[in-house]
């Protein structure tokens, strides 16, 4: 490529992508693009150029923004209050990075377009976490980018779909078409592998945006566990041309045979099953494990190097190892990938879709948000729960006839409950990607941008090239195309001033910064408004544009009292001082 070409691709990059970089102070001084395929993914999928590109700009961002300030490290060797602020911390920058960067690309969107946010990471738990651990700042359910006027109109058929118990995802999704009005629905996860953020871990944080040219058939906030199984899609074929029903619920003998019918010569050594791992999951995943032993495979441990030269990780990232679910040789001898086991909703969503653009086969099952029990027993559960009319019996009948706790009967009814009311499809044997979309045809474009080495494809994370100078890798995927994005950005602004660009106003003034002696400017609305929806969305009420901030509903182990008192002080200020600007804004204790 010749100096000019070099030119003309960086200054049209920059071109496409100038709302993103000029809400950062980035200034791009590179792009470097490898295809799989002659054309831009934008040729193959449903997003325009500009979109596309926005998206990758925005997702690179997010993760130069995390990795720079979101006290990546921090947390090592810290006590569990200590380090769940410093995840907490990341996760409020990697969150407002991505609102802010898709609110500044809506003004590409086609003017009857929105992005609404289906499924964002972050709400429950996880394995060896406690309750406050799970409520961490994340973009969630409902959260629209649009235009002013399609926002607001989306937004009213959102807060109908919440509140209205006769208003069900089909009137929802009809409503909208009536209206002309194009949906482009999200799942988001602005950090994923957050505990390995926080104990600085050189491998595995990353941002992963996944876009789909039609809302996810979800109709409220929810998060819980999903049974994975994700295979080669030639095993798939096998499996088809067999007569075999392969997904989740297969024994895992008959996903062995199918397996070494269709490589020729593989051993089951051979066989790499990667699951989550650690004692936190041997209760959870236990019988799995020896299942798959017992029938000569490999369960992937953290001593594995990948095909990549980089050594992979299983206490955390069910998304990433989806991307290495093939075959290949090695020695003269066939190796193949697979993912086994469970991921959170949106993970589980996430990774599935990729069947749509890998050679992959991906399958889930519905569980629940706290299950304790052995996995499939845990589905045999569910699936009986699906249909039954006593939630208590069929409990007791499981647990072996003994007394089961109020507790545990109450997160199963819970569990139930919150996965009728998100129209999460229950009682099936299993899901594909396609059972959460409302178009029998359907389309994602995928986007990952890695802030720290990736094991599972070898691209690099977040390398500081000099002063103010990075270089930040993305990716894009859809249908039969995919391309790898080297960005090199330079920090307009130096270090220090860019920590305030991608510093929520809030955790600013949370860290001392005086709102009062700051120049207040109208855009503060708006931010303030997109920081509380981002930070503490369990303690917001809405009748219609209204907001009322409810502190009694803010667990001080996740924003600590002090905290809260800031808040407070500077949500009456502003109401107070800009009384037009702030009077979506109401207060409660």
């Amino acid at each position: 490529m010749s100096p000019l070409d070099r030119k003309d691709i960086i200054a049209q990059w920059a071109f496409d992508t100038r709302p993103i970089l000029l809400r950062f102070h980035l200034w791009l001084e590179d792009v470097e693009v490898e295809r799989s395929q002659p054309e831009p993914v934008s040729a193959h999928t449903f997003a325009p150029r500009g979109i596309a590109r926005c998206i990758a700009m925005t997702s690179a961002a997010t993760a130069l923004g995390t990795k720079l300030f979101g006290q990546f490290g921090e947390g090592a060797g810290k006590d569990k209050f200590s380090y769940n602020q410093v995840k907490k911390s990341a996760d409020a920058i990697s969150a407002y990075s991505m609102s802010e960067g898709l609110w500044y690309l809506t003004r590409s969107l086609p003017e009857n377009h929105a992005i609404m946010v289906c499924l964002g990471e972050g709400l429950m738990p996880k394995s060896g976490e406690t309750p406050e651990m799970g409520a961490n700042p994340l973009l969630g359910f409902g959260r629209v980018y649009a235009r002013p006027e399609v926002a607001q109109a989306v937004d009213e058929e959102i807060h109908r779909l919440l509140n209205d118990p006769d208003h069900r995802w089909n009137q929802f999704y009809e409503a909208l078409r009536r209206r002309g009005i194009t949906v482009w629905g999200a799942a988001v996860d602005t950090l994923e592998n957050t505990s390995r953020f926080a104990e600085g871990q050189p491998t595995g944080p990353m941002t992963v945006f996944h876009l789909f040219d039609a809302p996810l058939t979800v109709t409220r906030p929810y998060e819980a566990y999903f049974g994975c199984l994700t295979v080669p899609k030639r095993v798939a074929d096998t499996a088809q041309q067999r007569s075999v029903l392969l997904d989740w619920v297969t024994p895992r003998s008959t996903v062995m045979d199918l397996i070494l019918s269709t490589y020729t010569g593989i051993l089951p050594r051979n066989v790499h099953v990667w699951t989550l791992a650690g004692k936190s999951r041997h209760e959870r995943l236990g019988s799995l494990w020896e299942e798959w032993r017992s029938l000569g495979a490999h369960l992937v441990d953290e001593t594995w190097t990948a095909p990549t030269g980089l050594q992979v990780f299983t206490d955390s990232g069910t998304y990433a190892p989806t991307f290495l679910v093939r075959s290949w040789q090695e020695n003269g001898e066939p190796h193949v990938f697979l993912c086994d086991g469970y991921a959170a909703t949106a993970e589980a969503m996430q990774a599935a879709s990729l069947s749509e653009v890998l050679d992959v086969d991906a399958s889930m099952t519905v569980l629940s948000p706290t299950f304790t029990q052995p996995i499939h027993q845990e589905y045999q559960l569910m699936n009986q729960l699906a249909t039954a009319e006593n939630i208590r019996n069929v409990v007791h009948k499981h647990l072996g006839g003994a007394d089961s706790p109020d507790e545990v009967i109450s997160l199963y009814e819970d569990a139930i409950r919150e996965a009728r009311e998100a129209h999460i499809p229950l009682g099936r044997r299993s899901l594909r990607a396609s059972d959460l979309m409302p178009e029998k045809e359907w389309s994602v474009l995928a986007c990952s941008a890695y802030m720290c080495d990736d094991p599972y494809t070898g691209n690099p994370g977040v390398e500081r090239l000099s002063d103010d100078r990075y270089r930040v890798t993305t990716r894009l995927d859809t249908r039969r195309a995919s391309s790898r994005i080297r960005f090199t950005f330079r920090l307009k602004d130096g270090l220090e001033e860019s920590r305030l660009v991608f510093s929520p106003l809030l955790v600013r003034f949370m860290s001392g910064i005086d709102w009062r002696q700051r120049p207040v400017k109208i855009s503060d609305s708006g931010r303030i408004r997109n920081e509380l929806q981002t930070l503490i969305s369990q303690a917001l009420d809405y009748d219609g544009p209204k907001m009322t901030v409810c502190f009694s509903r803010i667990d001080e182990k996740i924003v600590p009292k002090d905290k809260q008192a800031i808040i407070r002080d500077v949500l009456l200020w502003y109401k107070d001082q800009h009384p037009v600007w702030f009077n979506w804004l109401d207060l409660r204790e």
